[in-house]
């Protein structure tokens, strides 16, 4: 991603309704599907400038990955913790079997070889381990927002199962998520594709209308820990390697 969006993700992550409505769906994902031990070890690839390691250090012992250099420097300064650099598949020196839990949270998509990095990553989990991965959902609602963050790709339930499965896992859980904000996220993307609106929609709305649409996102994490939701902006996926 660009050095402005990096800046502006840590501007806004601690308050903005996506950044935690998000982290407390993955809280949930993560209790309802991801058996840890007390003293479980946790990976998170592509921690960004670090919003999500403090929640991932309530369930264990967290290393980080990042490629960005500012990013991960801030990250490391938010959290306190070393985080490393490198580019999967090949550019990241980890320990195999040494995780029980692999997040890689909106990293996929940014990847050019995602099935390559997926299968670099499995030897990495521990026995019994779990990756949990969340990617944007909907091809068709490719807009101006994922060219500024550098996107790839935006996936399907069934290409992101594809990739997963033809990388060596199995899958868990399934599930879309955003998905009672679905239709107004269409109705954004389609009047800014007809404007031709340019670089991201994440800049922070007054705080009233940040409160309503964060409890309404964070709504669904009462569902998606154990329920496939058929659509949604965004996707969730539990796996593990398969036998």
């Amino acid at each position: 991603m660009d050095r402005a969006t990096y800046d502006n993700m840590a501007r806004i992550d601690g308050e903005h309704w996506w950044f935690v409505a998000r982290r407390q769906i993955i809280d949930r994902l993560i209790r309802e599907q991801v058996p840890l031990r007390s003293d479980a070890r946790i990976l998170e690839m592509g921690c960004g400038t670090g919003s999500n390691i403090h929640l991932l250090r309530s369930f264990g012992e967290v290393d980080a990955v990042e490629p960005d250099g500012p990013a991960r420097e801030l990250a490391a300064k938010r959290t306190g913790i070393e985080v490393k650099g490198g580019l999967l598949p090949d550019g990241v020196d980890l320990e195999d079997g040494a995780y029980d839990l692999i997040a890689m949270l909106d990293v996929l998509e940014h990847i050019p070889d995602d099935a390559p990095a997926l299968k670099a990553l499995a030897p990495k989990l521990a026995p019994g381990g779990r990756i949990l991965v969340t990617v944007p959902a909907g091809p068709g609602l490719w807009s101006a927002h994922d060219v500024a963050h550098h996107h790839q790709r935006r996936y399907t339930a069934e290409t992101l199962r594809a990739v997963f499965e033809g990388a060596g896992y199995r899958v868990r859980h399934l599930t879309h998520f955003n998905t009672i904000l679905y239709p107004l996220v269409v109705a954004a993307r389609a009047v800014g594709r007809l404007l031709k609106r340019e670089g991201g929609d994440d800049a922070m709305p007054p705080a009233p209308l940040n409160g309503v649409l964060k409890r309404l996102f964070a709504s669904e994490r009462h569902w998606v820990g154990t329920r496939s939701l058929p659509f949604g902006v965004s996707l969730a996926i539990v796996a593990e390697r398969a036998a």
